[in-house]
């Protein structure tokens, strides 16, 4: 069972879908069979990550004619990556990513940041010196082109991620097609509050990346606290008879807001899906809300001067130097 969003283009999102971010090679597949096979009808996914074949190879075998599943029965999500942001490349992109997943369409299509780097096929293209080559590319300018693939039948809707508040409404006003969705880090010691109620106010829905904390993050300090061992969270989930990753996730889906946790465990696959026979209580949301320090994880930082800074604070489109 799985609840959805409605959006405001019309189109039922399921509420929990699987996220794709750091599934190495070899797992993502078996990920997104255990997937939808347990009843997951939302596969998040990107190029950035490089596993969209593998996503693909999974797809061709339970979605399509003669398969287990109608392809409208599976909400598939991607996201053009920052080497891609000139209006020239858009499509191309967009086109590369249907292809690796064996798809005509995608369900949603994201800017998986506001930041454009330097064109080209590098991921991350750098100077000698490792820092990244930046491009001044405005995210409204390939905002336009995106707009372009819902003309064409590419993708049925497009949206934003990592954006906050302001950049949102840059996007909003010049839009034909408005952003109907964005997606950003949020879990209990983020909770986004300020931003979710702007998005809702514009009716944009809300999904949460990293929705349980990344506790497998490449960069992760030993010292940085982990959300699913807080003792807080492990006595509320102990009073429900729930793993404290499902009251989390039951979290997210009574504030309305759309999580895809990532994982490559079937247990745990299934466990992240059986979110809707329970109800946490308003006091517990209210309890799970006091958790809330602002506290984001999925920033990459590097050494500089003898401190830990932001990666990417210096690109004019940078989302988090701006307090929304």
């Amino acid at each position: 069972m799985n609840a959805f969003v409605t959006l405001s283009t019309g189109q039922k999102m399921p509420m929990v879908g699987l996220g794709t971010w750091k599934s190495a090679a070899g797992q993502v597949k078996q990920a997104v069979l255990a997937a939808l096979d347990c009843g997951y009808r939302h596969i998040d996914c990107a190029a950035a990550y490089g596993n969209e074949q593998e996503v693909g190879e999974a797809l061709a075998l339970r979605v399509g004619p003669g398969k287990a599943l109608h392809r409208k029965e599976v909400f598939v999500t991607s996201k053009l990556w920052n080497t891609k942001h000139d209006p020239e490349d858009v499509e191309e992109a967009c086109r590369t990513t249907l292809t690796h997943l064996g798809l005509s369409y995608l369900d949603l299509y994201l800017m998986h940041w506001p930041m454009a780097f330097q064109r080209g096929e590098e991921l991350m293209p750098r100077r000698e010196d490792g820092s990244l080559l930046y491009a001044d590319t405005h995210y409204q300018k390939t905002w336009a082109a995106m707009e372009s693939l819902v003309d064409t039948g590419l993708v049925k809707a497009i949206g934003l991620s990592n954006f906050n508040a302001r950049q949102t409404d840059d996007i909003i006003s010049v839009a034909r097609h408005k952003p109907v969705v964005n997606q950003v880090e949020c879990h209990p010691y983020l909770s986004q509050e300020f931003l979710l109620s702007h998005c809702r106010s514009a009716d944009v829905c809300v999904t949460a990346y990293s929705p349980l904390g990344s506790g497998d993050r490449p960069w992760a300090s030993p010292d940085e606290p982990r959300l699913l061992e807080d003792p807080r969270l492990r006595a509320i989930a102990q009073r429900y008879q729930r793993t404290p990753a499902q009251v989390i996730i039951r979290w997210h889906v009574q504030r309305g807001v759309v999580c895809i946790p990532k994982s490559v465990t079937p247990s745990r696959i299934q466990q992240n899906l059986q979110v809707f026979d329970f109800t946490l209580s308003g006091d517990d949301m209210k309890r799970i809300e006091t958790f809330n320090c602002n506290k984001r994880f999925i920033v990459p930082s590097v050494e500089r001067d003898g401190k830990r800074v932001w990666r990417d604070a210096e690109h004019p489109h940078f989302p988090f130097n701006d307090p929304y």
